[in-house]
């Protein structure tokens, strides 16, 4: 049979894929690796000679034989290769680095690199696989590792590695201390860079290979990192990579170097030094400019809760408290380990997701993770980059906004709870796959960093480990608030594109949106508090008894006021990248604290409390003072099912859902201890419903200062004692 080759192959299957040199990338098709690649990025690798493919997401590996047994398709007999090159070892790299032909030499040197830098690499010349290449031999600490090949020049422009299958990793020199590193696309231009006395590192394979875990204590070090890519698209699209790389593990004084126009489409740093013989300090200084550019904060003003109310009033109408914790949270991301968590409870159609996503949006694209029901597994593929020397997924969430527009998959719950708490910067922990042959395979989970984490869903019960774990939102529902979105709405979809400039044109939240990057770039990594005895004095003012929750909530009040300074960090103390938070942050962290405690108090969403208060207190209440008034008795009746239902008709325009009602509210209420339940002594087939005399919220708000905290019912509205 005729040996099939894999671009036949994928062609076959139709499976979109691109070339680079020696290898096809195609999008994964083994896993979600590619879910949110756009345009031509990828991460399957095939090798044209070989057919040998592997995911450099997911670690996925084989050839040919394997892919075709994936698709379920009969296997094409391969005959073995017949070539058998030379072991590569140290004595193989010095017997190409001599016999070097003198014409590959003078190419080199009109390349921009030495015979000092040509002979100490020990660039050479060999036949491997049936062609001639120029030798780039690529070592680490322990030595030799393979060769990178490139065809010799006058047959054509092919790379390979030779023995293949090599991993890709970093070439050139490391700078040493307080100096500075640049990082190019190519081992040629690190040489020639070298050559020019600058230090310069490359990734052995290509533009979009750089690893994070190439981030090492050498590279740390540095003074200042210049990125100089190739004048492509793959190149522009590989630096902007590399940069947000290094600048999300935490690295500063990052350059992008942009090629002048001269060098022409694809041109490299070798045209800049050679063709257009261009200096090397105009590299640096001329054509350098900083990642990211820095945002002039003298333009911003400090900013009060109700100011940044206002600012998010033109998406997001009413739901005050709900829009200003949700911006804190997810501001809360740009610190070390301030950030705190956010679940949004309520019945469908209420909004409760509209809120955080509206929020994101003035968020820069790369810091918002969004996701929807999601498993264990498929989360860490995803959010994950595999190393599979050790076997192990790295999901770095630092400094990232994590948004669940459902409730997600228990699994994946269970396995962030250790991290939702921030027991530990790094946590592992274990899952299990399945690989090519339909066994089971283990892998080790890295999870390292705080991300700001909001979930949203439909789901009024929770587990109490999750329920202390997050400030707990419900949306307004109010007529006022359904009209101003209907009217959003409206407008939106008459003329999305007039729309959407209108959004990007508000002064508002331009000036937001830019605030939040300027914040971004400042790198803050610690939030000081001054006045510790004033959260003493606030948090403790009323003799209430403590309950174990109440040791999370204290940090969540504290990440609040290191919220409210990060948003007006220009304006507080500041050392280095510790900022000292001030008594307004304190005081602005306790009112808005106070307007949503009484749910953090009851463990449960505002929406089930307000059913409480608004509809099962009003209509015990009436159906008593209606008992009193005709009977002259005490009120002691309990209230049916059937009676809320159409107290909430008649005070909503909408039911209530009855199976939520019995399932979930009225069950969440009891165990809050807000209700209680027993026979009708008149038909033991009825449950009555009453509400629990014993629990008085005003004391659950007497923590508020007078002028501000919760709206507090009336006694009309909430004692139960009065007949």
């Amino acid at each position: 049979m005729t040996k099939i080759n894999i671009a036949e192959y994928l062609s076959q299957k139709g499976i979109t894929h691109h070339e680079n040199g020696q290898e096809l990338i195609a999008k994964c098709i083994f896993n979600d690796c590619d879910k949110n690649s756009t345009g031509s990025e990828a991460h399957l690798y095939f090798n044209k000679d070989t057919s040998q493919y592997e995911c450099k997401k997911c670690g996925e590996k084989g050839n040919i034989i394997t892919l075709q047994k994936h698709f379920g398709d009969k296997t094409t007999p391969q005959r073995a290769s017949s070539y058998r090159g030379p072991r590569f070892t140290d004595e193989l790299v010095q017997k190409c680095h001599e016999q070097m032909p003198d014409r590959i030499r003078t190419y080199l040197n009109e390349r921009g690199i030495i015979n000092g830098i040509v002979d100490s690499y020990r660039l050479g010349y060999g036949t491997f696989y049936g062609k001639n290449y120029i030798t780039i031999p690529v070592m680490d600490d322990d030595g030799y590792k393979f060769f990178k090949l490139r065809q010799d020049p006058k047959d054509g422009d092919g790379k390979i590695t030779y023995p293949k299958g090599a991993e890709a990793q970093l070439f050139g020199m490391y700078a040493p201390s307080e100096e500075n590193q640049i990082i190019c696309e190519g081992e040629l231009d690190a040489l020639a860079l070298i050559s020019e006395g600058c230090f310069a590192l490359t990734s052995t394979h290509g533009a979009g290979t750089f690893k994070e875990e190439w981030i090492d204590a050498d590279i740390r070090k540095c003074q200042k990192i210049y990125i100089c890519f190739d004048n492509d698209g793959a190149g522009k699209k590989g630096s902007i990579k590399v940069l947000k790389i290094l600048e999300n593990v935490g690295l500063r004084n990052l350059y992008h170097i942009t090629l002048p126009e001269e060098v022409g489409d694809g041109g490299d740093i070798t045209d800049y030094l050679t063709k257009l013989n261009l200096l090397i300090p105009d590299l640096f200084d001329k054509y350098a400019k900083e990642y990211p550019e820095r945002i002039d904060p003298s333009q911003f003003q400090s900013l009060t809760p109700e100011e940044l109310s206002k600012a998010l009033e033109l998406t997001i109408k009413n739901d005050n408290e709900n829009k200003i914790v949700t911006f804190l949270c997810q501001l809360s991301a740009y610190t070390e380990d301030a950030q705190f968590n956010v679940s949004f409870n309520s019945p469908s159609s209420t909004g409760k997701s509209y809120i955080a996503l509206e929020v994101s949006k003035l968020f820069p694209n790369e810091d918002v993770i969004k996701l929807g029901n999601c498993s264990k597994t498929a989360f860490f593929h995803e959010q994950g980059s595999y190393n599979k020397e050790t076997n192990e997924i790295t999901v770095d969430l630092s400094r990232k906004i994590l948004i669940f527009t459902d409730m997600p998959h228990t699994g994946l719950l269970e396995g962030l709870r250790s991290f939702l708490s921030h027991d530990e910067k790094i946590m592992y922990s274990k899952i299990t796959d399945k690989n090519q042959k339909g066994g089971n395979r283990t892998k080790t989970i890295a999870l390292k960093g705080y991300p700001s984490v909001i979930f949203c869903t439909a789901g009024l019960r929770m587990d109490p480990q999750e329920q202390t774990r997050f400030i707990l939102l419900s949306p307004e529902v109010n007529q006022e608030k359904i009209h101003a979105g209907i009217s959003n709405t409206i407008r939106k979809e008459a003329d999305n594109e007039k729309y959407k400039a209108w959004l990007d044109n508000d002064p508002k939240r331009k000036q937001l949106k830019l605030r939040i990057q300027a914040i971004r770039q400042e790198h803050i990594d610690d939030i000081k508090i001054s006045n510790q005895e004033k959260i003493f004095e606030r948090f403790f003012k009323q003799d209430k008894k403590l309950q174990p929750r109440h040791q999370r909530d204290i940090k969540r009040l504290i990440s609040l006021v290191k919220s409210f300074a990060l948003l007006n960090l220009w304006w507080r103390e500041r050392n280095g990248s510790t900022i000292t938070a001030n008594d307004d942050d304190i005081e602005q962290a306790f009112k808005l604290w106070e307007k949503i405690s009484i749910s953090q108090e009851l463990n449960l969403p505002p929406f089930i409390y307000d059913i409480y208060t608004q509809i099962i207190v009003p209509v015990y209440k009436e159906k008593n003072e209606l008992q009193s008034q005709v009977f002259n008795e005490t009120p002691k009746l309990g209230i049916t099912r059937q009676d809320i239902l159409e107290k909430h008709y008649k005070a909503y325009g909408r039911m209530l859902d009855a199976q939520q009602l019995r399932q979930q509210i009225i069950p969440i209420l009891e165990t809050s201890g807000l209700i209680y339940q027993e026979q009708d002594p008149n038909d033991k087939r009825k449950i009555l419903i009453s509400p629990s005399t014993f629990f008085n919220p005003q004391q659950m708000q007497n923590n508020s200062d007078d002028e501000c905290g919760v709206e507090t019912l009336s006694d009309n509205q909430i004692r139960l004692d009065d007949s």
